[in-house]
């Protein structure tokens, strides 16, 4: 017993030896991030220079393609859909007319599946426009929508379960078009607007609209509906001219614990109109992988995933002067998650034991257009996707302090949460929980596509405790999805190799262990999207 205790101790001390670089992470950020990628949007030059930079990482690595043909490279088609002249919202009652263009105080987003949109109808408020059966809240009770356009609060109700309002809020569009309606507009309550600042919406809305094409050549259609717009200032106020409650009071409302207003019909009309023209592009997914070593567990994998892709060139601003920096480089998004992606990788090739399961190394494409990649490769993965049993998911870890803890979006639906706590220990680095639930990060980013295939998956970034919380907040504030996102940023790069040191720790934990990621008994994820796999006793 005493040698088995020995050698599983050996065991678990060799899945650890490998050193991390500072250097080596720096560089791979260096180059990822560099101008002449010009900012790595889906479809570019400089994004397929990424993908062919990441796969010659793989390549030198001896990891064996996960791609088409042989390759490392997943093509997959798309339609982008752009604005050809300004878009308008027109709002029409008690008030008389009014037209506001986009970009001012409405926003049009954009579906390459329904282009050109014209649509007009009258305005139904459906307060959070959520319809749970599970939980027993429909905002559509009592009310006729169809042919109509619905207004809705964003997010969820404050102060209710997180997990079924993540993923209610993300369907809201197609629970809109199941009862009929034709067109969206949503208004944000006011948490949701301090964490989201309208000149932020307005600033990330000027790029087009992107969705993976289906085998005959069709944009995929998530929701069904054909117009969505967004409304702030005036613009809201103006929907509920003459309406039996005031936008004030119902706001109101939303600020109080488990507030959920009640819908009902408004005195006004809208008109959604959008001129948008729509090209055809491509882009890959990235991808490769090692063999596991265990008879027995190799035909089972492990997925490591980080988007490859950023935003690109910021359009032009009227105050800005030739010299003006418009390249949004994504330094921290995501090339730090790139760049820890294959440091892993290398980190798992070169160990002196080889990983029982087999892992897959994802840099997926498209997660700024709406986690297009990840979910194109959910749907198509190469093996059978009952055969994936796990996923950790690396977006933009701010590397400029030196963390102490580790934030794992989803640890607390599967077992995955307790082996990335154990690992964080075996460096002091302490698990905590999801800081802003409201915020529903957990079906933001890449691994929430593959959750949504049944897989446990959480998305992990560098945490919140000591100087994180001071630190997160002044990115979130001056550099997400700025061109200042870059080199010059007082990137701390240990702190970069210890993060790819944690995240080797885990995978190698969950690639090891006897028995594979297992959803909690009775969690929402896990009952909706995986009826059929184990869960925990």
């Amino acid at each position: 017993m005493l040698a088995l205790a020995l050698a599983l101790a050996s065991t678990a001390a060799s899945a650890t030896e490998p050193s991390f670089s500072a250097d080596a992470f720096k560089a791979h950020v260096a180059f990822l991030a560099d101008d002449l990628l010009e900012g790595r949007r889906i479809g570019t030059a400089g994004h397929e220079i990424a993908a062919r930079y990441i796969a010659a990482q793989f390549a030198t690595l001896g990891l064996k393609p996960g791609g088409d043909g042989g390759t490392f490279f997943q093509r997959i088609r798309f339609a982008e859909t752009s604005a050809t002249s300004p878009g308008a919202v027109t709002i029409s009652g008690p008030n008389g007319n009014r037209t506001w263009a986009d970009g001012s105080n409405v926003v049009l987003r954009r579906n390459p599946a329904h282009p050109n949109p014209d649509v007009s109808g009258d305005l139904v408020f459906v307060g959070y426009g959520i319809d749970d059966p599970r939980h027993g809240h429909d905002d559509y009770r009592g009310l006729d929508v169809r042919g109509k356009i619905v207004v809705a609060l964003a997010n969820f109700p404050k102060g209710g379960p997180s997990e079924p309002g993540a993923y209610y809020s993300g369907r809201k569009r197609a629970m809109a078009a199941k009862h009929g309606a034709v067109g969206m507009i949503t208004v944000m309550p006011r948490a949701v607007a301090k964490l989201r600042p309208w000149s932020s919406v307005v600033r990330n809305s000027g790029f087009a609209a992107v969705s993976w094409l289906d085998e005959d050549g069709r944009p995929h259609d998530e929701d069904g509906l054909g117009v969505v717009a967004s409304a702030n200032g005036d613009a809201a106020e103006a929907l509920f001219a003459g309406a039996k409650r005031s936008l004030s009071s119902i706001l109101d409302e939303a600020d109080r614990a488990k507030g959920a207003p009640k819908g009902f019909a408004l005195r006004t009309r809208a008109r959604l109109v959008d001129h948008t023209k729509t090209e055809m592009i491509s882009s890959p997914n990235v991808l490769g992988i090692l063999p596991g070593s265990d008879p027995q567990l190799a035909a089972q994998y492990i997925v490591l995933s980080a988007h490859s892709d950023h935003i690109g060139i910021s359009p032009p601003a009227k105050d800005d002067t030739p010299a003006t920096d418009r390249i949004n480089n994504g330094a921290m998004d995501n090339a730090a998650g790139v760049a820890t992606l294959i440091e892993v990788a290398r980190a798992a090739v070169t160990a002196s034991d080889r990983p029982r399961r087999s892992l897959i190394f994802l840099a997926s494409t498209g997660e700024e257009e709406g986690l297009l990649g990840a979910d194109y490769y959910a749907r198509h993965p190469g093996v059978p996707i009952a055969s994936i049993v796990g996923d950790v998911d690396l977006d933009m870890p701010v590397l400029t302090y030196p963390f102490s803890d580790v934030i794992a979006y989803g640890a607390d639906h599967s077992t995955i949460g307790a082996t990335e706590a154990d690992a964080g220990r075996t460096m002091g680095v302490s698990l905590s929980p999801d800081p802003e639930p409201d915020e529903t990060v957990f079906v933001r980013s890449d691994h929430y596509m593959l959750v949504r295939q049944g897989v446990p998956a959480v998305f992990l970034a560098t945490g919140e405790a000591g100087a994180g919380q001071a630190a997160w907040a002044e990115f979130n504030e001056k550099h997400y999805h700025r061109p200042s996102d870059d080199m010059n940023l007082p990137v701390q790069w240990d702190q970069g190799a210890r993060f790819t040191d944690i995240n080797y720790r885990i995978t190698r934990a969950l690639a090891d262990a006897d028995l594979p990621p297992m959803w909690k008994k009775g969690d929402f994820f896990g009952d909706l999207f995986a009826p059929d796999r184990p869960k925990t006793p």
